[in-house]
C-alpha cells in the first residue's frame, strides 16, 4: 500500500470544516443570514432599481453642474428600458414631470439620467444615457421609475400605483415613499443605494445611506466607493492562483445559484468577461445549511478569503478563494444555470503535459498564471464554475470515499486498458478526480466511459482539483477484466512478487480466499512469490506481537483449497515496531514457494532480525552466510521501514539468489496539484540509500560469480523512470523488467488516476540474456472491488 501525500485516515465529510481564523467568528456566523427581501410596498425589484438620486445639481458648493437620477440593473439578464420614464414630484406635490428612457441595461450596470442644470456651479457628469429638463430639489422631493409613459398623478401611496417599478422618497418632507424616506439631501450630498445599487428590501430609509454624489453611466460596473457594486466574481477570482482581493469586503456580488451543499453554496456569473483565466464561480461559505436553492438570482456581500482544505495537515494544497460571513439577498428565484464549460474535444482543452512551470516554490506568491500552458492554472482559472465532460474515461477505480477519477477523451497517453499513463515529463494535468459532495459518483472501473455529460462545480480538495458531480454520471462498462498469465513450462522458473496490502488473520476469508485465487489462477502458481505486507498474528493491534504464523498458514490453506500446490515460506520477524507500515501490524517479506518443478530452499540458520547477512566466496561459488537473512537490517537507510530478505534457492540444483524488497513508501512528498512546484519527494533519499546498499549487496554475489542467477523483486515504491531504479541498475549488471515493456503496460498500480510502476522486478544479465517472458497482470489496481491496491507480476525464466 502506498502511503501518500494526502493519506486519509477517516472517511471524510464532504466539505467538512474547523475553522479558527477570525472571519468566522460566532458574529460572522450570525451575519451568514440570508436576507429575504420583504414588501413593504411592493415586491423588490429583481432588476432595474433607482441607485442614486442628486437634486442640487449647479447649486452653491455642488460637485456638479446638474441633477441625476441614476439606476443600477441587479439582476442577472438584459433589461430594456425603451419606453419606461423617469419622473419626479415635489416633496408633498401630487404633480409628476418625466424624462423618457431609451436602451437595455445590462446586469451589474448603470444608466445615467441627466436632470436640469442649476446657476453653473459644479463639474459636468459623465455622459449621460438620458437627458430631461427636470429641476429637482436639492432637500426633499420623490422620484419614481415607471415602465409606461403615462404620468403619476398621486401625492402618496404611489408605490402601488400601475407601472411603478421603484419609487424613493427623499428628505424627511416626502409624502410617499418605499418604507420610510431618505434623510434630508443637500446641495453637496445624494441618496446613494447601498451594495452599489442591489440593496433592495423595500425601505429607502434602510437601503439608501447619504454620501458624496458619484454618478455613473452604462460604461460603469462601480466606481467611487470603497467597494463598488460593480465588483463582479470574475474581479474576485482574477487571473491569479489567489484572488487579488482577498481580505477585502465586497458588496452586491450577482450570480445565480449553482450548487448547493451542508455549509454553503455555489454560485456563477451569468454575464461572463471575455477572459478565460478568470473564472466566473465562487464557492460562498454560510457556516451551517444555506438558505438558498439552486437557481436563485442573489447577490452576496461578504469578505473574500482564501481557504486552505486539510486543516493544520493540508499545508501543501492549494487555497481555495470563497466568500466568507456572507449577507445574500435573493433577487430572484427559478433563474436559468449559467451553461457548464465543456472541458475536451469541441471545448477548452486541458494542457496536455505540463501541471506547473512555476520553479520558485510557493505557487500563491509567484506570478506567470498560465492556463493555456499549465494544467494547474488550467483548472484554476474554473474553480467554483459549473464545468462539463463529455463521455469521461474512466482512469483510476472509484474508491471508498466516492472518488473517481476521469479525463476528456484524447487525453494524454494511455494504457492498454485504458487507464493514462504517468510519465518522468507528464503528470497528466487532464486528470480531474469526480467528487461526491453533492450528488453520489457511480461504481466504475478502469476502462469504463460515463456517457453523456458529467457536470458539476469545480473544487479542490486533498490535493486534486475535484468536480463536485451535481448529478450521479451514467457508466458503460468497459472491457476491461482481470488477466491470467500464461503456465509456465517444464524448464521455466516462474517468480513473482505480490503485495497483499496489510494481510492479517483478522481479514474476512473471503480475502484469503481471492488472493489464493489470484496466485493459483491468474499467477498459475508460479514456483516463487515474494510476498509484501505481511502482517503479524494480531494485525493492527499494538500488543508485541511479531510472529506471522497464522497469517501465512490461513493464506497457504487457502491456497490449497483453491487448487494449488502445498506451499512453503521463509520469512524473518521484524524487531517489534521497527520497519513502519500500519501501527501494530510489523509487515513483512515472505518467500512463499513450491517444490514439486524443481525448486528448493537452501537453509542456514541463524539470522535473526538484526543480523546481517552476507556473501561468502566458496571456491568460485558465491553462498549466502544465512537463508533467510536480512540485509544491513541496522543500517539507518532502513529506519522504519522495511529491511530486505535474501534468500538462496535451487533450481534444478544450481544456485539461484533472490532478495525481496518493501522499499520506504512515499508518505511526505508534495501532491503533484499542490502549493508547491516542483513538488519535493523528501522520501525518495530514504529509498536511494535503500537501492544502494541493495545494489552492493547484488555486486558482491556477481563479483564471485559474474553469471550468477539473481533476481531482485518487491515493491520498490518508485517508478520504471526514477532514480531509485537508476541506482540498482547502474553498470547494467541488473535489467529493470518494467522499463522492457512498451509504454501502454508499465504500470502496477493506480494513483488519483494516474497510471504508475511501483513494483519491479530486476534480473541479473546471465537471466536477461535468456528467452525470459515477463507478464505484469493486472487483477487488482484498475478495478473497484480489490484485494489489494497492487498488480502483481511474474517472471519466467528458461533454466533448463
Amino acid at each position: 500500500m502506498r502511503s501518500t501525500p494526502n493519506a486519509r485516515t477517516n472517511p471524510r465529510t464532504p466539505r467538512a470544516r474547523r475553522r479558527t481564523s477570525a472571519a468566522v467568528s460566532a458574529a460572522a456566523v450570525v451575519a451568514a443570514l440570508v436576507a429575504l427581501p420583504t414588501g413593504v410596498a411592493q415586491a423588490a425589484s429583481p432588476d432595474v432599481v433607482i441607485s442614486q438620486v442628486y437634486g442640487g445639481g449647479g447649486n452653491s458648493g455642488a460637485p456638479y453642474a446638474n441633477d441625476f437620477v441614476e439606476l443600477y440593473n441587479r439582476g442577472t439578464a438584459p433589461v430594456s428600458v425603451t419606453g419606461w420614464t423617469v419622473q419626479y414630484a415635489s416633496a408633498a406635490g401630487s404633480s409628476w414631470t418625466r424624462t423618457t428612457l431609451s436602451g437595455t441595461i445590462a446586469p451589474g450596470h448603470y444608466f445615467l439620467v441627466q436632470e436640469a442644470a442649476g446657476s453653473g456651479a459644479g463639474a459636468a457628469l459623465p455622459t449621460a444615457d438620458a437627458t430631461g429638463t427636470i429641476a429637482m430639489s436639492a432637500t426633499s422631493g420623490k422620484v419614481a421609475l415607471v415602465t409606461n409613459g403615462t404620468a403619476l398623478t398621486c401625492a402618496s401611496g404611489c408605490a402601488g400605483q400601475s407601472g411603478v417599478k421603484d419609487l424613493v422618497g427623499y428628505g424627511t418632507g416626502a409624502s410617499s415613499a418605499e418604507g420610510t424616506p431618505t434623510g434630508n439631501l443637500s446641495n453637496s450630498t445624494a441618496a446613494l443605494r447601498a451594495g452599489g445599487g442591489a440593496t433592495d428590501t423595500d425601505n429607502n430609509a434602510a437601503d439608501f445611506v447619504i454620501g458624496a454624489p458619484v454618478p455613473r453611466n452604462s460604461a460603469s460596473t462601480g466606481g467611487g466607493t470603497p467597494n463598488p457594486g460593480g465588483t463582479r466574481i470574475h474581479d474576485i477570482q482574477g487571473a491569479a492562483r489567489v484572488s487579488p482581493l482577498a481580505g477585502s469586503a465586497v458588496s452586491a456580488v450577482p450570480g445565480v445559484v449553482t450548487a448547493v451543499g451542508p455549509n454553503g453554496f455555489w454560485y456563477q456569473d451569468p454575464q461572463p468577461d471575455n477572459d478565460p483565466a478568470t473564472s466566473e464561480g465562487v464557492y460562498v461559505y454560510t457556516a451551517g445549511a444555506p438558505s438558498v436553492a439552486v437557481g436563485d438570482s442573489v447577490t452576496v456581500s461578504a469578505t473574500v478569503s482564501q481557504y486552505r482544505p486539510g486543516g493544520t495537515g493540508g499545508t501543501n494544497n492549494l487555497s481555495i478563494t470563497e466568500l466568507t460571513a456572507p449577507t445574500v439577498s435573493v433577487v430572484a428565484h427559478n433563474a436559468a444555470l449559467p451553461a457548464a464549460t465543456l472541458v475536451g474535444p469541441g471545448g477548452r482543452i486541458p494542457p496536455s503535459a505540463v501541471i506547473s512551470s512555476v520553479t520558485s516554490g510557493d505557487v500563491e506568491t509567484a506570478g506567470n498564471f498560465q492556463p493555456a500552458t499549465d494544467g494547474l492554472d488550467f483548472w484554476e482559472s474554473l474553480e467554483g464554475m459549473r464545468v462539463e465532460i463529455d463521455d469521461a474515461a474512466v482512469v483510476g477505480p472509484s474508491n471508498k470515499y466516492g472518488e473517481l477519477p476521469v479525463v476528456p477523451q484524447g487525453s494524454g497517453t494511455r494504457t492498454n486498458r485504458g487507464g493514462i499513463l504517468l510519465q518522468a515529463n507528464d503528470g497528466n494535468p487532464e486528470r480531474v478526480v469526480l467528487g461526491k459532495a453533492l450528488a453520489p459518483t457511480p461504481t466504475a472501473n478502469v476502462g469504463d466511459t460515463l456517457t453523456g455529460a458529467t457536470v458539476g462545480v469545480l473544487d479542490y480538495a486533498f490535493g486534486n482539483f475535484t468536480l463536485q458531480v451535481t448529478s450521479t454520471p451514467a457508466v458503460t462498462p468497459g472491457t476491461t477484466a482481470p488477466e491470467t498469465t500464461a503456465t509456465p513450462t517444464a524448464g521455466q522458473l516462474a517468480a513473482a512478487t505480490f503485495n497483499v496490502e496489510n494481510l492479517a488473520p483478522s481479514d474476512p476469508q473471503s480475502k484469503f480466499d481471492g488472493l489464493a485465487a489470484g496466485i493459483v489462477g491468474n499467477l498459475r502458481s508460479p514456483d516463487l512469490v515474494a510476498l509484501e505486507e505481511i502482517q503479524d498474528n494480531s494485525g493492527a493491534t499494538d500488543d508485541g506481537t511479531v510472529s506471522a504464523t497464522q497469517t501465512l498458514a490461513k493464506l497457504t490453506a487457502a491456497i490449497t483449497a483453491a487448487g494449488g500446490p502445498a506451499y512453503s515460506y521463509r520469512e524473518i520477524d521484524p524487531v517489534d515496531g521497527q520497519d513502519g507500515g500500519q501501527p501494530g501490524g510489523n509487515i513483512r517479506q515472505v518467500f512463499l514457494f513450491r517444490t514439486d518443478r524443481g525448486l528448493s530452499f537452501t537453509d542456514r540458520a541463524g539470522a535473526g532480525s538484526t543480523t546481517a547477512d552476507s556473501v561468502v566466496n566458496a571456491g568460485g561459488t558465491p553462498q549466502l552466510a544465512y537463508s533467510p537473512g536480512r540485509i544491513d537490517p541496522t543500517n539507518a537507510a532502513f529506519a522504519s521501514s522495511r529491511k530486505p530478505l535474501a534468500g538462496e534457492f535451487r533450481w534444478n540444483g544450481k544456485p539461484v539468489f533472490v532478495i525481496a524488497n518493501h522499499f520506504n513508501s512515499k508518505g511526505g512528498d508534495q501532491p503533484l496539484f499542490g502549493r508547491y512546484q516542483q513538488p519535493s519527494h523528501p522520501s525518495e533519499s530514504q529509498r536511494h540509500s535503500q537501492a544502494a546498499v541493495v545494489k552492493d549487496f547484488t555486486d558482491r554475489i556477481l563479483a564471485v560469480d559474474p553469471k550468477a542467477s539473481v533476481i531482485v523483486l518487491g515493491d520498490l515504491n518508485d517508478f520504471e523512470f526514477s532514480q531509485t531504479a537508476d541506482i540498482l541498475t547502474a553498470g547494467g549488471a541488473l535489467t529493470d523488467l518494467p522499463r522492457t515493456l512498451p509504454l501502454p503496460e508499465r504500470y502496477t498500480y493506480v494513483y488519483e488516476g494516474n497510471s504508475q510502476v511501483l513494483d519491479h522486478i530486476l534480473i541479473s544479465s546471465a537471466l536477461a540474456a535468456t528467452a525470459y517472458s515477463y507478464d505484469i497482470v493486472h487483477i487488482n489496481s484498475e478495478f473497484s472491488t480489490q484485494l489489494s491496491d497492487h498488480d502483481p507480476q511474474v517472471v519466467r525464466i528458461p533454466l533448463p
